[in-house]
């Protein structure tokens, strides 16, 4: 395992680069391929707006989420805060600042913010998938130490291997990755089932909490408050959130406009 796929002088191009674009690029398949389905009146040119845009703001929010919770490390290293590509993007801050500029953008489109989400739903769980395979590449968001077969010994240059030199680790990069490639498959087979707009999204939020909520017991780098991970924190308030949206709106229903 090794982060550069290849270096020319001082360029390097790293595996962690690369799932982000080939992510974009699925996004953009996969939301202009949504968006014709349901017939929403966005050209192509919005389209790559409404993806390309909250990309940005989630990079900026899962840095900024990162940063805040790690400030003691940060505020002694603060040209670290711009290093992206030594590790420190924290996917909950990049699902709000995503979600924030998708708010922005609907509004702006005189769009419903619901609808959308549910076209963004399975693309950003499959982007989310993608983004694993750099982290394990990287030696990142890794676990801790297990006896298991599966277990992984990481270089000693990444930070995997840095914090446990020569001791197999828990791939919990692998066991999101493939979490979140099931739940994409999910959201993907039933995404034509009329439902209430806003369905779909609330079922990746909450999908996808209760498997953030148990691989990370198994996370050796997780940010904490006090004495509980803020994964564990943000997870169950997601679990919650989107549990009542679902069931207070009854959202598994048909809509009203449905055929």
């Amino acid at each position: 395992m090794h982060p550069i796929i290849f270096q020319i002088g001082p360029l390097q191009v790293r595996y962690y680069g690369l799932m982000y674009a080939i992510g974009i690029l699925c996004a953009l398949y996969l939301v202009r391929h949504e968006v014709r389905r349901k017939q929403i009146p966005l050209s192509d040119d919005d389209i790559m707006n409404f993806v390309m845009l909250p990309v940005i703001g989630g990079i900026i929010g899962a840095r900024l989420y990162y940063v805040i919770f790690s400030w003691e490390h940060y505020r002694q290293n603060l040209g670290e805060i711009v290093k992206v590509w030594h590790g420190g993007l924290a996917i909950h801050g990049g699902i709000l600042g995503g979600v924030l500029v998708g708010w922005w953008l609907t509004r702006r489109h005189h769009l419903s913010f619901w609808q959308i989400a549910d076209v963004s739903a399975p693309p950003l769980i499959l982007a989310q998938a993608l983004g694993r395979f750099g982290n394990l590449m990287n030696g990142d968001a890794h676990g801790l130490p297990t006896s298991m077969p599966w277990g992984l010994v990481f270089p000693p240059e990444s930070i995997a291997g840095a914090q446990y030199p020569g001791i197999p680790l828990h791939p919990t990069m692998i066991y999101e990755m493939i979490s979140n490639l099931s739940i994409f498959l999910l959201l993907w087979s039933i995404r034509k089932t009329p439902r209430k707009d806003g369905f779909l999204f609330c079922v990746y939020l909450l999908l996808y909490s209760v498997g953030r909520f148990i691989i990370s017991f198994f996370r050796a780098d997780s940010l904490m408050l006090g004495p509980f991970r803020i994964a564990h924190v943000v997870s169950i308030a997601l679990i919650l959130a989107a549990g009542s949206m679902i069931f207070s709106r009854r959202l598994w229903e048909r809509p009203d406009h449905a055929d």
